[in-house]
């Protein structure tokens, strides 16, 4: 017995603290009481140590070999003194772990361990961190800032992990304050030397997936299906949907009762503008719908390239079809696939006086 009562009320202690399973404590601790041990004795013997949860103590113990005569600073020992110990079916030659009682695995081995312990205990913590949240990519998380400069954004998400938001992943414009509680896309999570890296965005077309599935039921219960989003973060998305049920109008249970559903998404993008748009599988009326809010007459391909359309709107919905800096059309052609041109169609008119003299002259000089 190396150890008492009061090396477990730490163990104990450790495993609330840090919040680890308690035999993912007790094994890093005995592989680490084993490697201060065998650096302390400058030894390379086999070794085990073994803790008793129950508040015994810690056991050490050496491979030996059973042999007639034991040599001096040998792996060794007799087969009279291993059967003394309790081994009564051993025999030459066999391998058994005896319990030593090293007396001198004082201060010095102990401070070696202690240090062994806080890195295997380190990196027990980091992987449990790593194992949450690996499989969580994707998904949506909440998280409050507590440390905003240029160069960095961290933001807590749990009592004991920390993630970042690369510059690439915010959104323009908007404030990072520290206390700010926020939602974000889990965009990756990686194993580093220093530990997991969680990297967290607010620019992700996926964050405007999870916030749909988060606020409106028929998208959770796959009443309504998400066909795709397009984002130019902070400024605009649009997302196509399409309802399984017949009966159910995609854009309404998306927009909610006076647009409720729609204004707290926006809100939570810090007043994003988003359009909802009515997927199809005919890429002409897609297109058509995509171009929304504009009204568009008519959608025809454009021959001469491929996946290319005219979209042909009155002269009223011409810069509503274009959409500031082009950014309506641009993500419409995301959207949909297809490179959109488009054209203003001018409204017919009835045939003036001119136009029918201009015409009798034409005929009759034919």
């Amino acid at each position: 017995m190396l150890l008492g009562r009061d090396f477990m009320r730490a163990v104990r202690q450790i495993e609330q603290e840090k919040g680890l399973p308690m035999d993912l404590i007790i094994s890093s601790l005995e592989a680490a009481l084993v490697s201060a041990y065998k650096k302390y004795k400058g030894s390379s013997r086999d070794m085990k140590v073994e803790i008793d949860p129950a508040g015994e103590g810690v056991f050490v113990y050496e491979l030996r070999k059973v042999v007639e005569q034991p040599s001096e600073n040998a792996p060794e020992i007799s087969l009279e003194a291993a059967r003394r110990l309790g081994h009564d079916d051993a025999k030459i030659g066999d391998e058994i772990w005896v319990e030593i009682a090293p007396e001198e695995f004082g201060r010095i081995a102990a401070q070696t361990a202690r240090q062994v312990i806080i890195q295997r205990l380190r990196d027990a913590e980091r992987q449990i961190v790593y194992d949450e949240f690996a499989d969580r990519v994707g998904d949506l998380v909440t998280g409050i800032v507590f440390k905003s400069e240029d160069s960095q954004v961290l933001v807590r998400i749990n009592d004991r992990t920390d993630a970042m938001l690369p510059p690439e992943e915010r959104m323009p414009g908007e404030k990072y304050h520290p206390g700010a509680r926020m939602k974000f896309y889990l965009l990756n999570v990686r194993q580093t030397t220093r530990g997991p890296r969680i990297v967290l965005s607010r620019t992700h077309p996926g964050l405007v997936k999870r916030l749909m599935e988060l606020e409106i039921p028929e998208i959770r219960e796959g009443v309504v299906e998400i066909k795709g989003i397009v984002r130019e973060a902070g400024a605009r998305s649009k997302v196509a949907v399409a309802s399984l049920d017949p009966n159910v109008d995609p854009v309404g249970a998306c927009v909610g009762n006076k647009g409720q559903r729609i204004k707290s998404i926006s809100e939570e993008l810090a007043g994003e503008r988003l359009d909802i748009v009515v997927w199809s599988n005919n890429p002409l009326q897609f297109i058509k719908n995509a171009l929304s809010p504009a009204k568009v007459v008519k959608v025809e391909p454009n021959l001469e390239q491929d996946k290319a359309v005219h979209a042909y709107v009155r002269p009223d919905h011409h810069s509503l079809a274009i959409g500031k800096g082009g950014q309506n059309v641009r993500l419409a052609a995301k959207l949909t696939g297809w490179k959109i041109d488009v054209k203003v169609l001018e409204p017919e008119r009835m045939p003036t006086l001119h136009d029918l003299f201009a015409d009798i002259i034409k005929k009759g000089n034919d």
